[in-house]
């Protein structure tokens, strides 16, 4: 069975680069290039690896699309989670800040009681031994 060979090129890489660009051969039988003819075989081959290239243009317009959409919609849920993060965190130094003015006025007053108890322990001690 003899085969005749047509040419096409096959992508490995997104970048339209030729370097990345490998000839594949397919081939047809005898039997079709004899019940077509050599030329409209041909011209069949070519036509089918044209709509191939057309389909892997459209195909890499349409993923680079949707890849554009995907990477804006991150970006903006990326900003909104910041944000969202950022309104957080603001709530929570102010929850902090609060709790700390609590925390130091509840200590204030236990110091300010430690004191004035101790200072009254301490004078009454005093007057005690004068009197003595």
């Amino acid at each position: 069975m003899i085969r005749h060979s047509a040419e096409r090129i096959i992508k490995l890489s997104p970048t339209h680069a030729v370097r990345n660009r490998v000839p594949v051969t397919a081939r047809l039988s005898k039997r079709f290039y004899d019940v077509l003819g050599e030329d409209v075989a041909n011209e069949l081959v070519d036509w089918f690896n044209a709509v191939d290239l057309t389909y892997r243009a459209d195909l890499r317009e349409l993923n680079e699309l949707n890849f554009a959409r995907f990477d804006a919609k991150l970006e903006q849920r990326l900003a909104e989670l910041r944000a969202e993060l950022l309104m957080q965190i603001a709530g929570l130094r102010v929850e902090f800040r609060t709790e700390l003015h609590q925390v130091r006025t509840e200590l204030l007053r236990w110091m300010f009681g430690f004191w004035v108890s101790t200072l009254l322990g301490i004078a009454g001690l005093l007057i005690a031994l004068r009197d003595h």
